[in-house]
């Protein structure tokens, strides 16, 4: 970490770039946090009247096409793009990679107020990566370090060392931490940005002057029309500019003519904003000014009345667990009311169950879902939800997710439904793959009324789900849940212990991290000798405790669920045969 004096010129430098290069600071300023946190934004006055805090031109961001037309990384991007061999966030990572190398980059003031090493687990210890086994988050970290070590060293290294020797730069050398800091880059900081079409294809529309052409996302839906979708800050999605979407002189853009396209790329100032559960401000796009005053601008928006001087401007990364937040963002929230639980059905192992083939038509048929993500809000609605008197009644409301189809009529639609805290798609799932030989048997039989002996017809996705219902009922598929969630349970106690065993640990560090800086071990206090554990749990590690108690808090809760449902199922089933 630099020195105080030399963080400070690093950010004397960086506000002056971002004036030089036409953002307004209007009721804020950025400046140092904390060492967990680098750098926030923080309210200049406590009086915004428009609510607009802080303005930065569009093209001042690094997006995708801006490396398209990058002088010295343009032309070997799009021969590279145009061949389908690289995707854009390739090219963002690439660009990050050569730019912080270059000595002579225009970015430096940009770049150089970055974070040089970051909290999620690709730049762990071994140690500490070790506290995350048993989890989701330790299998992904291992193969998303593969993923990018391969692509380093089949692609990116030679490449970077190529465009640095055009640069008239022979002397420095790439390394994997090179490609891993702008990996990280990337994915902390880049932002889903809705765009004006008029912006992203002036071609098109009206010449603009220095105007920068962006990709459009081929993910992108009319769902990020929503206003909330547009300003949550971090919430990145996925998006793809293919190969045959663009020339090879970078000058043309195929679209389809809409009022927005969705461009992921880093907004400098903007990005420098934290993340809360409760937002002071949010950022938009003004389009024609009529904001801010700056065509094509992004603006921080604020959501109070005022502000107290000096307090942190935050906005919202979106609604994620902290799986999600940890894995990003390298930080995690305790108790995060967001926090989801994903559980599973390996695909490897539907090739070894009984009967394979069939089930595997059967799933396919009925698209269902080998896996489901479990919000914690989701625990609100089933058998032991804490509910207050007002909540109560609201259950009616949702909609009975089983199907109740039925031939024989025999098959009746469970008491215990509207309760049912997991997937429909996922349930239909665990049906098939459950399913004995009889039942089996029993699907084919009730497809094969409808559709006739010689298939004049496809069956439904929702006629197959109707037959697996009436011929399995929910005991098998319960089942079944109800092993997944021990087994995750198994595989996240295995190495570090119960959920108090973590619950534990927080609180030895809570106790350390408040004791008194001259209360060191074997020190006197009141009177007594007393004994303070000196070293301090690192923020890696306490992170990784917290995430990995909340995924055995979920899932002791969803196994809870899960076991009550199979029991009324498994009664229900027994009171029919009667």
């Amino acid at each position: 970490m630099a020195n105080p004096e030399e963080a400070t010129a690093r950010l004397e430098r960086f506000l002056q770039w971002l004036q030089v290069n036409g953002a307004e600071l209007r009721a804020c300023n950025i400046k140092y946090c904390d060492s967990s946190k680098g750098c926030g934004v923080y309210s200049s006055t406590n009086d915004a009247s428009d609510g607009v805090l802080l303005v930065v031109p569009l093209n001042l961001a690094i997006t995708p096409m801006r490396v398209l037309q990058d002088p010295l990384l343009g032309s070997e991007c799009r021969a590279m793009f145009t061949e389908g061999e690289v995707d854009d966030r390739f090219l963002m990572n690439l660009f990050l990679t050569v730019e912080r190398l270059r000595k002579n980059s225009s970015w430096k003031p940009y770049l150089d107020m970055l974070p040089t090493t970051f909290g999620n687990p690709l730049w762990f210890t071994d140690d500490e990566l070790l506290e995350l086994r048993g989890t989701t988050l330790f299998r992904a970290t291992e193969l998303q370090k593969k993923s990018l070590l391969s692509l380093y060293n089949g692609k990116v290294k030679d490449l970077v060392k190529k465009l640095l020797i055009l640069d008239g730069d022979s002397e420095s050398e790439v390394s994997f931490d090179d490609f891993l800091w702008a990996n990280s880059v990337f994915w902390t900081r880049a932002l889903n940005i809705p765009l004006p079409n008029s912006f992203v294809f002036p071609q098109i529309n009206e010449v603009q002057d220095n105007s920068l052409s962006m990709e459009k996302s081929s993910e992108a839906s009319t769902d990020h029309g929503c206003s909330e979708e547009m300003i949550n800050g971090k919430d990145v999605q996925k998006s793809e500019v293919k190969g045959n979407d663009i020339e090879v002189n970078g000058a043309e853009l195929m679209s389809e003519q809409k009022d927005t396209v969705w461009v992921e790329g880093l907004v400098p100032g903007i990005d420098f904003c934290n993340h809360d559960l409760k937002a002071s401000a949010t950022w938009e796009v003004d389009g024609t000014g009529s904001v801010t005053g700056v065509p094509f601008s992004m603006y921080l928006l604020s959501v109070q009345s005022s502000f107290s001087i000096e307090k942190e401007i935050c906005i919202s990364y979106g609604n994620k667990g902290n799986e999600e937040l940890l894995y990003l963002y390298g930080f995690v929230i305790d108790n995060n009311p967001d926090d989801y639980l994903m559980v599973h059905y390996p695909v490897e192992a539907i090739e070894s169950i009984p009967f394979s083939d069939s089930k595997s038509q059967l799933l396919e048929a009925q698209k269902a879902e080998m896996r489901c993500l479990s919000p914690k809000s989701l625990l609100d609605h089933g058998f032991f939800a804490v509910s207050s008197p007002k909540d109560k009644g609201k259950d009616t409301c949702k909609a009975v997710q089983t199907c109740n189809y039925s031939w024989s009529g025999q098959r009746k639609t469970p008491s215990y439904v509207n309760k049912l805290v997991f997937p429909e798609d996922f349930l239909t799932a665990l049906r098939t793959i459950a399913m004995r030989e009889d039942e089996l048997f029993k699907v084919s039989s009730l497809l094969e009324e409808l559709v006739g002996t010689e298939g004049e017809r496809q069956p439904s996705e929702a006629e197959v789900r109707a037959a697996v219902w009436e011929a399995c009922g929910d005991s098998g598929a319960l089942q079944l849940l109800v092993d997944l969630l021990h087994v995750k349970m198994t595989n996240l106690e295995e190495y570090s212990g119960t959920e108090d065993c973590d619950t534990e640990l927080l609180e030895q560090e809570a106790h350390i991290t408040g004791c008194p800086k001259d209360f060191i071990k074997g020190d006197t206090v009141n009177g007594s000798r007393e004994w303070c554990r000196c070293k301090k749990m690192s923020r890696n590690k306490w992170c990784s405790i917290v995430y990995r108690r909340g995924q055995k808090q979920l899932t002791r809760l969803f196994l809870k669920e899960a076991e009550h449902a199979l029991q009324l199922s498994l009664s229900e089933d027994s009171a029919n045969q009667s």
